[in-house]
């Protein structure tokens, strides 16, 4: 007998598994496809989660090398890498259990299999062992995330060229290492590997790093790299990539037609990601896509067939875990017959090295295209006592506020826990403050979060600290 569905998602990474379970909690009965074996999609299993596990880690074994500096003397250090990896496969077990837990606990059904839609109301999960069963349901939604991208004619092996997803689990720290991207992964994993002893070379097509990123944010940032041992060269194209038993070459052109070759033991190519699509049967039921691949939805997430949708990493927009999870609770709301919404204009996004980046709203390019009349409020956390005192005082807060209104248009932040500071923001924007609001607003002293008060003290030139 046919099981039957109120909704079905097909895919169980940070937008699908919530959308989940929130449709659970909405009184619809509910099922889960996940192809992968485990819940929590890219983002949980090769993502975010073992990403920043690798970050905290070696921001440790970074830090410990420099312990005498501060008086705390510890003796020989040594790296056990084997460890380490087995300490980031821990946290990704227990969070995926987690999801498993949470599933159970809201009723949701959850297929282990891959997902295809075989009719408006109808889907098929064929199992790892070939095994199809048919579910009918009223909704679906399509939430199978991304796919790492790589350049023309190179293929991931993933253990010389490797995606994020190899760069996560190498066997051995290797002594040369070229990222080829230098956009948010690229950089977490090329700081992973440097603090551990990699020598690293960043080469990227464009004349600066983070592509979209406020630039004065971009060019600190960058400088913050260099100092820390990684090397950039900017404005270069890869012309190919080859392979041997012990080693890569990267042979690459610049701007003035240079030619240069890199050799190194691991290269991780981060050019970015595409919508996977695959498998969904999509073209056959007639569900619109567009040039990039993406599906296309409407702004309640519907395709052009009314009880299919589409959320997270396959449809337009920024390739983020929270920006995924927004639309499915909004997606399960709006099935649920809510009003669900994102506001896209208050999405942040956070770079998790050290020190760490954040962004909210526009950048100052943003602004001057649009002809945007706005003011500028900075602070440097080289003036605030917490970061001072720490010695972690490296970046800035730089709020931008529209010259009319004051309402703040965008925040920009690289410095310790910005990815942490940046939440105020969200919250102060998604309600419409003013710099003036968050400037009035008492901050505890000392604390990191000073920064950000005098920057919008100093969006009206009245900073106290600086």
């Amino acid at each position: 007998m046919v099981e039957k569905f109120d909704a079905v998602v097909i895919g169980g990474g940070p937008g699908g598994y919530v959308c989940a379970i929130r449709l659970a909690q909405l009184g619809k009965k509910t099922a889960c496809i996940e192809s992968r074996g485990s819940l929590g999609g890219t983002c949980l299993n090769v993502g975010c989660i073992p990403s920043k596990s690798l970050l905290n880690l070696s921001e440790n074994f970074h830090k410990a090398k420099n312990f005498e500096k501060i008086g705390i003397e510890v003796g020989s250090l040594k790296l056990n890498l084997p460890k380490m990896m087995k300490n980031k496969e821990k946290a990704v077990t227990v969070l995926t259990k987690g999801i498993e837990f949470l599933f159970k606990k809201n009723k949701v059904t959850y297929f282990k299999g891959t997902g295809s839609i075989i009719g408006n109301n109808q889907v098929s999960v064929k199992s790892s062992d070939n095994k199809e069963e048919k579910i009918e349901t009223k909704n679906i939604i399509i939430a199978t995330g991304s796919d790492p991208v790589s350049l023309p004619g190179v293929k991931f092996d993933e253990e010389k060229i490797v995606s994020s997803t190899g760069a996560l689990s190498l066997k051995e720290v290797p002594k040369k290492l070229v990222v080829v991207g230098g956009g948010y992964i690229g950089l977490e994993m090329g700081s992973v590997w440097s603090r551990l002893g990699s020598e690293v070379q960043v080469v990227e097509f464009l004349d600066h790093i983070t592509p979209g990123m406020d630039r004065e944010i971009s060019n600190e940032f960058q400088k913050l790299l260099k100092k820390q041992g990684i090397n950039f060269n900017l404005k270069t194209k890869v012309d190919s990539i080859s392979k041997n038993k012990n080693a890569v070459t990267v042979n690459t052109t610049d701007e003035q037609g240079n030619k240069k070759q890199f050799d190194c033991d691991v290269v991780l190519i981060s050019v970015g990601r595409k919508p996977n699509t695959n498998n969904l049967n999509l073209e056959k039921v007639g569900v619109d896509k567009d040039n990039k691949g993406r599906v296309k939805v409407n702004k309640h997430f519907q395709t052009n067939i009314k009880n299919v949708y589409a959320i997270g990493d396959v449809i337009q927009g920024p390739m983020l875990a929270h920006k995924a999870e927004e639309e499915g609770i909004a997606v399960a709301e709006i099935i649920a017959g809510q009003s669900g919404h994102v506001n896209y204009d208050t999405i942040p996004g956070v770079i998790y090295t050290s020190p760490e980046v954040a962004s909210i709203g526009k950048t100052e390019e943003q602004l001057k295209e649009k002809k945007v009349d706005y003011k500028v409020g900075k602070f440097p956390f080289m003036a605030n006592s917490r970061a001072k005192a720490i010695d972690e005082s490296e970046g800035f807060v730089k709020i931008l506020a529209d010259s009319r209104t004051d309402r703040v248009l965008g925040v920009h932040m690289i410095g310790p826990h910005a990815g942490e500071l940046i939440a105020e923001m969200s919250v102060a924007m998604e309600f419409g403050a003013s710099s003036e609001d968050i400037a009035r607003t008492c901050h505890a002293h000392p604390t990191f979060s000073e920064a950000v008060k005098e920057a919008a003290l100093s969006v009206d030139k009245r900073q106290i600290h600086s």
